[in-house]
């Protein structure tokens, strides 16, 4: 991949110093990029090269992510992504802005679209819908009580962890491999090179706060507040599914009908990170809705 890359730079939420790349092309409409879980912001790196005639892209890292700053506390709550992701918008006057959004970050940007719909022209969410239906009949059937002190106990084992160190780049990308095997060597490779860094003793480790191994704090907005979140946006909505995914496809569950306008599009031989998977097929049907 031959890139002219993005610039590096920095903006203060909750008093957290955060990372964003920025594409150029100042003079053309703003296109946020955003990020899932354990992932990075350079993970945006082909979608923002194909884009970035057209689009003045913006790729932020989220808080413990990338080249973001850790939490004190280790917490990483949804609704405070809401809140860095609001403020970079309102940062870099971006409004109204176009967003494209994965996991996560999709979760995440969905709620934001709710909160300031008139800040958003459109929006994208890949495999962002979750918890799914599945999932929030599980959820109902463990106590509250329960699942704090779960966490609790999560978290405490987590504070606990050191961060795996990996003898050597290969041994990175091959984890990376690992999680997701329609990668190809060369996204991979990629991936790996800008979600890791190199500790004192030659060793590495991934980028990312080990305390986001630990699944989110039961401590959220109710699912009727998520959906009523998703019925205020305005926008044209898409929403992406790999059908090889567990996030389910939005028509077949359900949860598309909690949009106003919202079309559903669903991608063979894909799985959770589709827009890799699946990366030609993505980008046509991104130039297609944007």
């Amino acid at each position: 991949m031959q890139l002219l890359g993005p610039t590096s730079n920095t903006f203060i939420s909750q008093r957290l110093r955060l990372h964003y790349v920025d594409w150029g092309n100042a003079d053309k409409p703003p296109l946020l990029l955003v990020h899932g879980g354990r992932d990075h912001c350079r993970s945006w790196d082909w979608t923002a090269e194909a884009l970035r005639e057209d689009w003045h892209i913006i790729a932020m890292d989220h808080r413990g992510h990338g080249d973001s700053q850790w939490t004190e506390d280790g917490n990483y709550r949804t609704m405070d992504l809401v809140y860095d992701v609001a403020q970079l918008i309102h940062q870099l006057d971006l409004a109204p802005v176009t967003i494209v959004s994965h996991s996560w970050g999709a979760n995440t940007s969905l709620r934001y679209a709710g909160l300031f719909p008139e800040n958003v022209r459109k929006i994208v969410a890949i495999e962002g819908l979750f918890p799914t239906p599945e999932r929030e009949a599980m959820m109902k059937n463990v106590p509250f009580a329960r699942r704090v002190r779960d966490f609790i106990g999560e978290k405490r084992k987590a504070a606990g962890r050191l961060p795996r160190r990996y003898p050597s780049l290969e041994d990175a990308y091959a984890r990376m491999k690992g999680e997701n095997p329609y990668l190809t060597d060369a996204q991979a490779r990629h991936l790996t090179l800008h979600g890791i860094n190199r500790n004192e003793d030659g060793t590495f480790s991934w980028k990312f706060d080990p305390h986001l191994n630990v699944d989110g704090a039961p401590y959220d907005i109710t699912v009727e507040q998520r959906n009523e979140l998703w019925k205020a946006i305005t926008c044209p909505t898409l929403l992406l599914n790999g059908a090889d995914s567990w996030a389910g496809n939005p028509d077949k569950n359900g949860m598309a009908q909690h949009f106003r306008n919202a079309e559903v599009i669903e991608f063979e031989n894909a799985g959770h990170w589709l827009h890799h998977d699946q990366f030609d097929k993505f980008i046509a049907t991104l130039k297609d809705f944007l």
